[in-house]
């Protein structure tokens, strides 16, 4: 049996460790986390996250070989394996700010591990970190030989898209580990390894050195951003020209060296990791003297900004040059459907540019409603909190759909349309809905990359 830690219980650690638990019940896996709110949410019916399936995992494993504390301290002295899963969110401050990690709470995360260790431990990075990181945890936790005690650093990046957690974890396209050409290095991958392979099939284990395993993360996110940033560019096109995003993502995407995947036009993509680590390969770039290839992944983020201002743009054009005002229902508050998430959510995005034209806006979302409003700050105290899409879009001038929620293609809208101040606007942000038969009700409807179908001739 090993004890395995993880220090970090946020949307990497609490689910990555519970699939573990679930999958390898010989090991004694516990979550540590420094909030007590978020641990206390952890051992209740109410899960801190919002994740399909991940209720059924926790509680096949909690209690019996998967635990969750605050005695962090503790749990590093006991611990065989610890990953790191703490936050590395953009530095807002000193060299860097803006487009570095900030490495503060992974730098604290080290440091105490080194100070209440008793014993040689594996140590795991789980969060996104820069290439050559796991080089200053080297110099850290081996920084005192007088011990005894010997760390082995491995990466092991987590790939998991929000609302498909637990599928990724359970049925991987990979898993990915690198670490040290040394015997002990080797050796601690294997350990890792087999853990893994409880349930993943070796072909999908992937072993690298660490700083193929570090720079990999980075990587993919920033292909997986770009695709979406393409298709965006050409969704503006689309719109001056009459062509249909839509047909031109379909038949680009049946080409077998290009695919279909992240190729759906939408308002622009969020979450925490996306911007967040572009930003940090782009100073990575910098840094290295790569001004060239720095500004080549600068242009995803800034395409990405365009799409949500160009958005709020339109809808402003559209009605009139003015929605100071008007009643707005946006359709969404997370970055993505399934996911409570409103970290970098482009609803939340488009929400502050028409709290800034001064719109009435009314956010409505199935389960990302409260994080909404601590994400808004501030500005919360000027937008209407409405888990009722009927109600938010009563007595309002437009509906933007902003996250694609399976539930709002399916309302009445022939309903909605008759509650709605005339003429009614629907701006659908995600090609979710059916225009032509919203057009057919009454709406003048706007969506992404394709002709607006409206009752009053040209918008």
């Amino acid at each position: 049996m090993a004890n395995i830690l993880c220090i970090g219980a946020g949307y990497v650690g609490g689910p990555t460790m519970a699939v573990i638990a679930k999958t390898c019940p010989e090991h004694r896996v516990v979550v540590v986390d420094a909030n007590p709110a978020r641990i206390a949410a952890w051992q209740s019916d109410r899960l801190p996250i919002y994740e399909p399936g991940l209720d059924e995992v926790v509680r096949a494993a909690r209690g019996r070989n998967l635990f969750f504390s605050t005695e962090v301290d503790r749990h590093i002295a006991e611990a065989d394996i610890i990953f790191v899963s703490v936050n590395t969110n953009t530095k807002t401050f000193g060299q860097g700010a803006g487009k570095a990690a900030d490495l503060q709470y992974w730098e604290k995360a080290a440091r105490q591990i080194l100070e209440n260790a008793t014993s040689s431990k594996i140590v795991i990075e789980k969060s996104t970190l820069p290439v050559r990181t796991a080089e200053a945890m080297e110099c850290i936790l081996n920084s005192d030989s007088s011990h005894g005690i010997h760390f082995d650093i491995l990466s092991n990046p987590e790939f998991l898209a929000e609302g498909s957690a637990i599928q990724d974890l359970e049925q991987p396209d990979r898993v990915l580990i690198g670490g040290r050409g040394t015997p002990s290095g080797q050796k601690a991958v294997q350990t890792i390894v087999d853990i893994y392979a409880h349930w993943v099939p070796r072909e999908r284990i992937i072993t690298t050195n660490l700083w193929s395993s570090e720079l990999s993360k980075l990587t993919a996110n920033a292909f997986l951003a770009q695709r979406i940033s393409s298709i965006n560019a050409i969704s503006a096109l689309c719109e001056k020209t009459e062509a249909d995003v839509t047909e031109v993502a379909h038949a680009v995407g049946a080409d077998s060296r290009i695919g279909p995947r992240f190729l759906q036009a939408s308002v622009g993509f969020g979450g925490s990791c996306f911007r967040k680590d572009i930003l940090n390969l782009v100073y990575l770039c910098e840094h290295y003297a790569l001004p060239e290839v720095a500004a080549y992944w600068e242009q995803v983020i800034k395409m990405n900004d365009y799409q949500q201002e160009r958005f709020v743009s339109n809808m402003v054009s559209a009605m009139f040059n003015t929605v100071a005002g008007k009643r707005i229902a946006l359709f969404g508050a997370a970055f993505k459907a399934n996911t409570g998430d409103t970290r970098e959510s482009p609803a939340l995005a488009v929400c502050r540019e028409l709290l800034d034209e001064h719109a009435d806006v009314i956010l409505t979302d199935p389960y990302a409603l409260e994080n909404a409003a601590e994400d808004l700050g501030e500005q919360a105290a000027h937008v209407t909190f409405e888990p009722d899409p009927y109600a938010a879009a009563a007595g309002s001038h437009a509906i933007a759909v902003v996250t694609e929620w399976r539930q709002f293609a399916e309302l009445d809208y022939e309903a909605i349309y008759r509650s709605m101040v005339k003429p009614a606007f629907i701006f659908d942000g995600r090609n979710l809905l059916d225009r032509r038969k919203l057009f057919g009700m009454g709406f003048n409807v706007y969506a992404i990359g394709k002709p607006p179908l409206t009752h009053f001739g040209a918008a």
